[in-house]
């Protein structure tokens, strides 16, 4: 497998992967997490032009996967509740990954893709999200508290950190 920048070119693509995601969320009873028509074609969009939309490709060059990686401060991450950061310091997020369903080992890639990058990383995901929370327990992500997304609903919350970074 590997990592490229998203194009406006695999949008479509791209979009699939979220129908998909969104199918198989209800069916693992996680219906509440992408509500509302959520991940828009307008936010991919917006991701792909801030440069912070990828797929995963196969070997055989196929996209099957998608994630928004960002090395930004997120604000929904400004305010923390029943809990703490692992630490203040410049962190990497990890927003809206998705896979194809046929390939095993995309999210592990994924994540160990983005900890390249950035050594200090955040995500969430909602509580009835069974799956991701035990891939960020497999890979070494602490809960740290709760947040609250644009659309109000709560988050659980997550950092993983290597390195010589302090913990607070």
């Amino acid at each position: 497998m590997k990592i490229r920048k998203t194009t406006i070119s695999d949008l479509k693509t791209v979009m699939k992967l979220y129908v998909y995601a969104k199918a198989y969320m209800d069916q693992n009873n996680n219906s509440n997490q992408w509500i509302k028509g959520y991940p828009s074609r307008e936010i991919i969009q917006e991701d792909i032009i801030r440069g912070n939309s990828y797929v995963c490709l196969n070997s055989q060059e196929e996209i099957i996967g998608v994630f928004c990686f960002m090395q930004d401060e997120d604000p929904t991450y400004a305010t923390i509740y029943q809990g703490k950061w692992l630490n203040n310091l410049p962190y990497g997020v990890i927003h809206r990954l998705a896979g194809n369903g046929k390939e095993k080992g995309i999210a592990s890639f994924c994540f160990n893709w983005c900890l390249e990058q950035c050594k200090n990383i955040r995500i969430d995901t909602h509580a009835d999200n069974e799956v991701m929370r035990h891939l960020l327990n497999k890979h070494g992500y602490q809960y740290c508290g709760i947040i609250y997304v644009a659309n109000g609903t709560e988050r659980l919350a997550f950092q993983k950190c290597e390195g010589s970074f302090p913990v607070i």
